[in-house]
């Protein structure tokens, strides 16, 4: 198959990148990025099968020619809020399937509501395969498919600040924790204030339990199109409670409600964040995800709980990397605008991404491996 891999030379693309450039599925692999030198290194040190070019996510006519005539185009430009759906539709353009990490929700509901343009296209187009989403969906899916009735999904994610150098990814956490953002409960959308709604939840080590808060993510957002539950809520937050302390103040000061805003704080926040990060800096870093389904089994109350822990870089880029794999060998046949917990079978999909290297547990203790 042939892959290009847009953004594929930043801090998550890289890592799916590397994996697919070593899948003998993948016959040609183009490493698309703005920054032209870092993709031409890459390409370089892999060989073989890539080769760079430069792309700009901004420039429409431009995308459309650069994923032409792939069989899958991986999404992993960020902030997602600004580039999910202009690289959706430059996909539906080009007739080219598209596999992204999309981690906002209102790039998710605009990529969601191009469905219909995408059926008519023909193509397949998965948006949120990483983390979360991405991880998240299939082991919810994987617990739902074990229930006779699905009352909540729960979903929660915890890391520690240092374990990504990305600057796309401090944009969106700014933007997760700003404003109010959605969550699904009791059958319906609602919005609820951002860092409200705080918990303690366990996850997998070194993580460990830490505090939790709504956050703006997808699976609030796609989940309740697949999942018949009553609700569906998404909780994050970070090791280091100070930077939480601290992004929560500087939203408090409106100094994150446009989108300039945010561009002029991400700078300044990744200008200081290798300082901060310094404060307390863990032996190990580490992100984590934690799915808690509650339902109904043979008509008893049943609380399924799954995991997965790995570094942030890990736990996006390889999911990534077997969700394009999976679309580019046909084994994904539903077409038009679509998530993770609707098209991917979840013990294939999670044996391929444990393979990789992407730890799985189960139970509410987060020790016990899930095997598959």
């Amino acid at each position: 198959m042939r892959v290009i891999a847009l953004g594929g030379a930043g801090a998550m693309g890289r890592t799916a990148v590397r994996d697919l450039a070593a899948s003998p599925e993948v016959d040609e692999l183009v490493i698309a990025d703005y920054n032209l030198e870092e993709a031409r290194k890459l390409a370089a040190e892999l060989g073989g099968k890539c080769d760079a070019v430069q792309v700009d996510a901004e420039r429409h006519a431009d995308l459309v020619e650069a994923v032409r005539g792939f069989d899958v185009a991986l999404g992993t430009v960020g902030p997602f809020y600004k580039y999910e759906a202009k690289m959706v539709r430059a996909c539906i353009e080009a007739g080219t399937d598209y596999v992204s990490i999309c981690d906002d929700y209102d790039a998710a509901e605009e990529a969601m509501a191009l469905d219909g343009e995408a059926r008519e296209a023909g193509i397949t187009a998965v948006t949120g395969v990483g983390w979360t989403p991405g991880v998240t969906n299939v082991l919810a899916r994987k617990a739902v498919d074990e229930l006779d009735e699905v009352d909540e999904v729960a979903v929660s994610w915890g890391c520690h600040a240092s374990d990504t150098a990305g600057k796309a990814v401090t944009l969106h956490y700014i933007h997760a924790v700003t404003g109010m953002i959605p969550s699904f409960i009791d059958g319906r959308i609602i919005r609820v204030p951002a860092g409200s709604g705080l918990e303690r939840v366990r996850f997998p080590e070194p993580v460990g339990e830490i505090d939790v808060f709504h956050a703006g993510h997808p699976e609030p957002i796609t989940m309740p199109h697949f999942i018949n539950a009553r609700t569906v809520t998404l909780k994050g937050g970070l090791v280091e409670g100070y930077l939480v302390n601290l992004c929560n103040l500087l939203v408090k000061l409106r100094l994150t409600d446009t989108v300039r805003k945010k561009d002029i704080l991400g700078k300044a926040f990744n200008a200081v964040l290798p300082y901060l990060e310094n404060i307390g800096r863990p032996p190990e870093s580490c992100s984590a995800c934690r799915v808690d389904v509650t339902g109904k089994k043979e008509g008893r109350w049943t609380h399924i709980v799954y995991g997965a822990a790995a570094h942030m870089d890990v736990l996006t880029g390889i999911p990534a990397a077997v969700g394009v794999l999976m679309v580019g060998e046909g084994k994904v046949e539903a077409k038009g605008v679509t998530a993770p917990e609707a098209c991917y079978p979840p013990d294939v999909f999670l044996r391929m991404i444990a393979e990789r290297g992407v730890r799985l547990y189960r139970g509410d203790a987060m020790r016990e491996p899930l095997g598959l």
